[in-house]
């Protein structure tokens, strides 16, 4: 860490908005769109997917994603793939490949990122032998990054700390509690595997040192394999609303009681995800996959190929009630096969900070893994 990072974490937690802009004149644009990866085009890897993207708190933009080396498929050997932009994604460095799982028949999968904004790391979670294909026991791994996303650290085996049980982060972002309860605690969401699935947290008290077990949500029944309409929710994306409470959306893998998302909210920054705080989200329709959320300036931002059957029609929407209710209006950023999403914003204070939002979702013309696509999105630029 360089010295005086810190101070400018601080700056970036306390910096009160500008609100030069009225919340209620959102009506967004897509500003800039370019390819960060082609699948089928680069040497050792078949196929990218699997996209998080994140800002450090000194400003950079990190894109990842895996790099699936044999073929499309979840299980198999991957590299984990970044590019990194110090410009707010006009330009990007090259690709570069921060872990490498070898050729493990059941290899790495992404998983989430953290920024922690009081010591400048950035922390990725990812998991090993998480289908439990020809390997046991499954692995909770991370590498921290100290200096902004240039260089990362050997990884680091969580199991000890975890215990064994698979589980897998995301795919999306973890956030760092601002508010109270449990201010600065890091937190990482995402869900178990076959019949052990639910949505569970992991936590840390010491940005990123140690982590422990907190909130989970199991699905029904437990343990046991599942059936359609079974109660099962999976891969999910935390946000931490005004109140200090954490909402997290997820996926509703065996679309029980709707084809549209489940939300949850922890009430004790993420010990608990109380049964009370449980509801189905009927306008968010969905086609069972991994969907993007985001909270900027009293806004909540969702974004999912919008479609009860098919994984297309990536669309952007937006919530002034934290998803109580949602705009009539939405914003459709690729019409064609689209499927998982991330979203992330930099939240210095500035006015030209507060317009913009950055995507990285899965597009294509065919199938929706061909390429993943980074956008930029003018909040007020559709004006």
């Amino acid at each position: 860490m360089e010295t005086g990072s810190g101070i400018f974490s601080v700056f970036l937690l306390l910096s009160p908005c500008v609100c030069a802009f009225n919340p209620t004149q959102i009506n967004p644009l897509v500003y800039d769109e370019q390819l960060l990866w082609v699948s089928g085009v680069q040497g050792e890897v078949n196929t990218f997917r699997i996209p998080l993207i994140t800002f450090t708190p000194r400003g950079s933009l990190l894109a990842f994603c895996e790099a699936r080396k044999l073929s499309s498929n979840d299980v198999g050997a991957k590299f984990i793939a970044v590019r990194r932009s110090t410009d707010k994604g006009s330009t990007w460095s090259p690709t570069s490949f921060i872990v490498d799982d070898e050729y493990r028949a059941d290899g790495l999968n992404l998983g989430s990122v953290v920024a922690d904004e009081e010591t400048g790391s950035i922390i990725l979670i990812y998991s090993i032998c998480f289908h439990l294909y020809y390997c046991s026991p499954p692995s909770t791994m991370m590498v921290e990054s100290l200096d902004d996303g240039l260089s990362w650290s050997h990884p680091r085996n969580l199991s000890v700390q975890l215990g064994v049980k698979a589980f897998m982060g995301g795919p999306g972002f973890g956030i760092q509690k601002r508010l109270p309860p449990a201010k600065g605690r890091l937190v990482v969401c995402g869900h178990g595997t076959i019949e052990g699935d639910g949505v569970f947290c992991i936590l840390s008290d010491d940005h990123g040192q140690s982590w422990y077990n907190g909130a989970a949500l199991k699905s029904i029944p437990y343990n046991q394999p599942k059936k359609a309409l079974d109660f099962n929710p999976d891969e999910c994306q935390p946000v931490e609303l005004p109140d200090g409470s954490i909402m997290i959306n997820v996926r509703n893998q065996n679309t029980y009681h709707c084809r549209c998302r489940i939300v949850v909210r922890s009430l004790d920054g993420g010990l608990t995800l109380p049964v009370e705080e449980l509801y189905f989200d009927t306008n968010l329709v969905d086609p069972v996959v991994a969907a993007g959320a985001l909270q900027k300036d009293g806004v909540l931002y969702f974004s999912n190929p919008s479609n009860y059957q098919h994984r297309v029609n990536l669309t952007l929407r937006w919530s002034f009630t934290n998803g109580k209710s949602w705009e009539n209006q939405a914003v459709q950023i690729w019409e064609g096969p689209s499927a998982y999403s991330c979203i992330t914003s930099f939240n210095s204070g500035s006015v030209e900070d507060e317009k913009y939002i950055y995507a990285i979702y899965e597009k294509g013309h065919k199938d929706y893994w061909e390429t993943i696509s980074f956008v930029k999105i003018h909040l007020f630029g559709g004006r």
